[in-house]
């Protein structure tokens, strides 16, 4: 029965067959362990374990499953807070953290994933994620059964004092002034109706597309990278508005597009928001990103005069580099983009509101934002696949690629350095790169490569697919 792992962030599984009633019990048993433990470390039994808050997405019996969690979290002698409704993982992060009782949070969802899967998110009193030590002990503290304690919760809304908070953070009059029209696509992940609302009562007109309640999400995938965003491309295109905002399954990435329908990538958001934080709002600090960051990204630093901080794939090795202070902005090339500042956790609800500022302030749409940008630091093209390989090609990557493979060109470019911190990733030539690393939620190889045209990241990604499966 040990066969519950987290990887880079949570745990999930297909619903009804591993994500199943006897496996939450056990998940949430190991979890409600570890916060105690660390509660009666810090001296919190003077005063009571504290509260543990759940929170949950739009996917099938999602609310009922969180009941279950709840009750199971109250017999280890938490209070428990559960969300009324569906709501998105980072109201969940913002409410732990502006809850001075509270001790950690527990999420059920599975971000980006079909709908068929379900899964847990832990995360800390700050609202971060949990870090690997911290999952390394649930899974150890795993019972091969489900207990059967259950304890009383309740139930409360999650969503008005987040929403009220995001509206806060981003400069209402000038968005008001600006008279845009956007489409909102929230893949009929747990965003919908909040992002598009909160963008009506700026002045905002907002068209939006699949938000209507479909725990199957019309057979897409929940994640904002095409082709799952090609509805709400031709939309925006068909109605020639000012930006399109794309969130995954929880709500905690973003994605976007312009208004000729073209996809604008979370490398040129980052990269745009960065801008924007540093030039427009006249912030500083260090700025965090994954090992799959943009070289564009890099540019933008060094224009603004701002250090950059890469780290393994994963928000929480970002959170880590949060934690330690002095982080303007953190972000990952799937589209998890965060403000220490709001929350130490990803929100794309924020940062689509973010956008909508830039749009305001600057008085462009988001095509001429990112084309105002690329001309200033150069152009760079960006694509990831994801690969099926069998067990052989994954043993092979793993014990002989990963840790041993160094050309010293891939394709005709020269390889000036490489980073094997997570898979292996080899800089080239022209700011160019390509990387290779297994998936930490799912069981395949992606392959990364950013180039000047998207014939030669084709040409990488090609290298790379040969590389892997030869």
């Amino acid at each position: 029965m040990n066969d519950i792992h987290f990887g880079t962030d949570g745990w999930r599984a297909i619903i009804g067959e591993d994500f199943t009633n006897d496996n939450l019990v056990r998940v949430i048993d190991a979890a409600a362990q570890v916060f105690k433990e660390d509660a009666l470390a810090s001296g919190r039994a003077l005063d009571g374990l504290g509260t543990i808050i759940i929170g949950h997405d739009c996917r099938q019996d999602a609310h009922a499953y969180a009941e279950l969690a709840s009750r199971v979290a109250a017999a280890h002698g938490f209070r428990v807070r559960l969300t009324r409704d569906y709501c998105p993982t980072p109201a969940l992060c913002w409410s732990v953290a502006h809850d001075e009782d509270a001790v950690g949070g527990i999420m059920l969802t599975s971000s980006h994933n079909p709908a068929e899967y379900l899964g847990v998110k832990l995360r800390m009193a700050d609202g971060g994620a949990s870090p690997k030590e911290f999952t390394d002990r649930v899974e150890a503290k795993l019972p091969d059964t489900p207990s059967r304690a259950r304890g009383e919760f309740e139930e409360v809304d999650l969503m008005t004092p987040y929403l009220v908070a995001l509206r806060e953070a981003v400069d209402v009059d000038a968005i008001r002034a600006a008279d845009l029209r956007v489409v909102v696509d929230p893949l009929y992940g747990a965003g919908r109706g909040y992002l598009a609302a909160l963008l009506r009562d700026m002045g905002v007109e907002v068209v939006e597309i699949n938000n209507e309640e479909d725990p199957t999400f019309d057979g897409l995938h929940p994640e904002p990278i095409p082709p799952w965003v090609d509805r709400g491309l031709a939309k925006v295109k068909e109605l020639g508005y000012d930006a399109l905002f794309i969130n995954d399954g929880d709500a905690d990435r973003i994605g976007a597009g312009d208004s000729q329908g073209n996809f604008v990538n979370p490398h040129r958001i980052i990269t745009l928001l960065t801008d924007h934080m540093c030039a427009d709002r006249g912030e500083s600090g260090r700025v965090v990103s994954t090992i799959t960051a943009s070289a564009m990204l890099g540019r933008m630093c060094r224009k603004l005069d701002l250090d950059l901080v890469s780290t393994p794939v994963g928000f929480k090795w970002i959170y880590g580099e949060m934690e330690k202070g002095d982080v303007m902005i953190g972000g990952e090339e799937s589209g998890g983009i965060g403000l220490p500042g709001h929350v130490k956790e990803r929100d794309g609800l924020l940062m689509a509101l973010l956008l909508t500022e830039t749009m305001a302030q600057r008085g462009k749409d988001l095509g001429a934002l990112v084309e105002d940008m690329l001309a200033s630091i150069g152009r760079l093209e960006f694509e990831r696949r994801g690969l099926t390989v069998n067990d052989q090609q994954m043993e092979r990557f793993r014990n002989s690629i990963m840790p041993e493979f160094a050309p010293s060109e891939v394709e005709g470019k020269a390889v000036v350095d490489v980073d094997r911190r997570d898979g292996v990733k080899f800089y080239l030539e022209g700011d160019a790169w390509v990387m290779m690393r297994p998936s930490g939620t799912e069981p395949l190889v992606r392959i990364y490569a950013e180039a000047a045209t998207t014939e030669e990241v084709d040409v990488l990604l090609k290298w790379a697919d040969g590389v892997i499966t030869a």
